[in-house]
C-alpha cells in the first residue's frame, strides 16, 4: 500500500488475556502495511492473571507502548486512556482475544487512507463468521437493526470490535464510555455528526465464555440504551 508518511495506531485494551496477548502482538506486527507506520498502544486494565508480567517482557520494544490501570475500569475506559497516547493518523481498536484477524487491516484502513471515509467498520456479517453462539448472533442483528432504524443509515454490524477512525474524529467525540458501550457511543456520534462511514468485510472466529469471553446479555441492553441516549441527546 502506498501510504508513505501515514501511521496506524492500534489500541489494544487488555484484561486477563495471558493466553493470547503475546500472539496478538505477534499477529499485529506481521501485518504488511507497506510504507505506513505502525504503533501498538496496549492498556492493561488491572489484569489479575499473568498478563502484566507478559507485557513487562515487551517493555522498551520499538513502536509499542504499555499503559496500566491500577483498578479495573472497563474496555471503554481503557480505550480512552490509550487514545490520549496515540500518535497515528488513524486508530483501530483491536481486542486481544484472537477473535479478530489483524490481516484485515489493509482492507480496513484503505478507505480512510484514500480519503473516501472518516470511519470504517469491519463487518462480520459481510464477511465470514465462525462459532458465534445463536444468542449472540441475534443480539448483534438486533443492535445493527436498531442503529439502522434510529439513524436512517444501513448498518450491518454495529457491535464489531474492528472500528477504524481518523484520529482527529475519534478524539472529537469526547468519549464518556466505561465498558462495552464504546461501540454504540461511537456509532451514534459518527452518524449524528455526518461523518463518512464505510463497512468492509472481515473474518471473525468467536470464542466461548469458557475460553474467556467477557461480554454478557446485560451489555446488549446497555448498548441499546446507549444508542437511544445519544440519538436523542441534545
Amino acid at each position: 500500500m502506498g501510504n508513505t508518511g501515514l501511521k496506524l495506531s492500534v489500541i489494544v485494551p487488555v484484561y486477563n488475556e495471558e493466553s493470547t496477548i503475546d500472539e496478538i502482538i505477534r499477529q499485529v506486527r506481521e501485518v504488511d502495511l507497506g510504507d505506513m507506520g505502525l504503533e501498538l498502544v496496549i492498556i492493561d486494565d488491572a489484569s489479575t492473571d499473568g498478563t502484566p508480567s507478559q507485557l513487562d517482557a515487551h517493555l522498551g520494544e520499538p513502536g509499542l507502548t504499555v499503559l496500566t490501570h491500577t483498578r479495573n475500569q472497563g474496555k471503554g475506559a481503557a480505550i480512552r486512556t490509550g487514545l490520549e497516547s496515540v500518535t497515528g493518523d488513524m486508530v483501530v481498536i483491536q481486542d486481544a482475544d484472537l477473535e479478530y484477524d489483524p490481516h484485515d487491516y489493509p482492507d480496513l484502513i484503505k478507505p480512510i487512507a484514500e480519503g473516501t471515509a472518516d470511519v470504517v467498520f469491519g463487518s462480520r456479517f459481510l464477511g465470514t463468521v465462525e462459532n458465534m453462539a445463536f444468542a449472540n448472533l441475534v443480539a448483534n442483528k438486533i443492535l445493527a437493526w436498531g442503529a439502522t432504524i434510529l439513524f436512517g443509515r444501513s448498518i450491518t454490524d454495529e457491535a464489531t470490535c474492528y472500528k477504524v477512525f481518523r484520529t482527529e474524529v475519534l478524539r472529537s467525540f469526547d468519549l464518556e464510555c466505561q465498558r462495552f458501550e464504546f461501540c454504540p457511543e461511537v456509532t451514534a456520534k459518527t452518524l449524528r455528526r455526518g461523518y463518512r462511514l464505510v463497512e468492509v468485510p472481515i473474518c471473525y472466529r468467536a470464542r466461548a465464555v469458557e475460553a474467556g469471553k467477557k461480554i454478557r446479555a446485560t451489555d446488549g441492553l446497555e448498548a441499546i440504551w446507549t444508542l437511544l441516549r445519544y440519538r436523542f441527546k441534545r
